[in-house]
């Protein structure tokens, strides 16, 4: 059984890892404000859903860390550099696009190949 003011605490605590407000969380998970508000009140428990989505949308988060405390947050796998930061908000779609076609030649030697994704992701391929 959830214990629902600590659940509520460690909820908390991932809000404030990710320098969030109750707010942009519930946003990103794709609940209502009240959600969060009545969680962290402990007016309500959490649902399988609420914590299927926060599991969904912060893979930093451990099951068992965020239901009982067993475990870790994040997890000691998450590299800094995949913690996504909320602070950035590139848009992408804004920037004239170069013709790249013209920047490569025949001749050269390809060291890296980067994509970015819009998600804020990105996988770089070494050829």
């Amino acid at each position: 059984m959830i214990n629902s003011s600590d659940f509520a605490n460690r909820l908390q605590k991932v809000i404030d890892f990710y320098d969030e407000t109750a707010s942009g969380f519930a946003e990103k998970i794709g609940v209502q404000r009240s959600s969060i508000s009545h969680i962290l009140s402990g007016r309500n428990k959490p649902s399988l859903d609420f914590v299927m989505k926060i599991l969904h949308s912060y893979p930093e988060v451990e099951l068992y860390w965020l239901l009982n405390g067993r475990g870790n947050f994040p997890t000691t796998e998450t590299k800094i550099s995949e913690i996504p930061n909320p602070q950035l908000d590139l848009k992408v779609e804004n920037l004239n696009k170069p013709d790249i076609s013209k920047s490569i030649s025949n001749n050269s030697e390809i060291e890296k190949i980067v994509i970015f994704y819009k998600d804020g992701t990105f996988k770089s391929y070494n050829p």
